[in-house]
């Protein structure tokens, strides 16, 4: 009985070693993903018509300025660009001119009344530098609208805007940016004007700026401040309507609507 008894012990055994080492696992997964989507958003406040209404001597001879008529905010997750572009249908047809919608008077054809104006008669003016340039140029105007609108037409060019047949075309190296640049070490780093950002939130900061706009038709209207069209921005070198039109020295703006149309556009560095 004894022989039994060990033996039935010894298999006892056994067996709970090999349930000991038989434990049966199961398992299951989840892949988790972060899809991190761009985000590139310019805000703009104001009216989406500024208008310019030239019924006064002084007005002709002084200029308009309409201050503070548009906001922009940036919000964006990526380093980015801001520009200003100015366009028209003619412009889209290659000629940097405004839209005549309406002519005043009579005879169209008027021997010494024009109808083309260049684009780049119209100034901006930022109320913030262009922090975004690895090499500032400063406030000569060549890199943005942050220098003050000039008295002086002698000295066109400081903040004509950036004018362009293809408005959504990176501006070329040397033209004006909001914000940014050209050169890819120009830019603005990610960041949203709805919090606080580099010691500064709001208006303050590098997300948010005010652009006032200019015109000055001179008496007579020949636009003394515009600029040469055969180059996009920065440039100072005149060409109102004298020049413009081949040198005619009484050649002026013909009375009437005209319209053009200012794009910001918000581009990834």
């Amino acid at each position: 009985m004894k022989k039994v008894i060990l033996s039935v012990a010894v298999v006892s055994a056994l067996l709970a070693g090999t349930n000991a080492k038989a434990q049966l696992i199961d398992e299951q997964n989840v892949t988790v993903t972060m899809d991190l989507q761009p985000i590139l958003q310019l805000n703009m406040n104001g009216s989406q018509n500024v208008d310019f209404v030239f019924d006064q001597i002084s007005e002709y001879v002084g200029g308009i300025t309409q201050y503070g008529a548009t906001q922009l905010n940036v919000s964006s997750t990526v380093s980015w660009d801001l520009y200003a572009a100015g366009f028209s249908s003619n412009a889209a047809s290659g000629l940097l001119t405004w839209d005549n919608q309406v002519s005043y008077g009579q005879g169209n054809d008027a021997t010494n009344a024009t109808t083309s104006l260049p684009l780049s008669l119209l100034e901006l003016h930022q109320d913030k530098d262009n922090n975004g340039l690895a090499a500032d140029v400063g406030t000569s105007g060549v890199d943005d609208y942050f220098t003050p609108f000039q008295t002086s037409t002698t000295s066109p060019g400081v903040s004509n805007i950036y004018c362009t047949s293809t408005p959504y075309a990176r501006p070329v190296a040397g033209s004006k940016y909001i914000a940014g640049g050209e050169a890819p070490t120009d830019f603005i780093v990610g960041g949203t004007y709805l919090v606080l950002q580099g010691g500064a939130v709001g208006a303050n900061s590098n997300y948010s700026y005010t652009i006032d706009y200019r015109i000055v038709p001179g008496l007579p209207a020949v636009f003394p401040r515009a600029t040469d069209m055969a180059v996009d921005g920065g440039n100072s070198t005149t060409d109102d309507l004298t020049t413009f039109n081949g040198g005619t020295t009484d050649t002026y703006a013909r009375p009437g609507v005209y319209t053009m149309n200012v794009k910001y556009v918000l581009v990834e560095n």
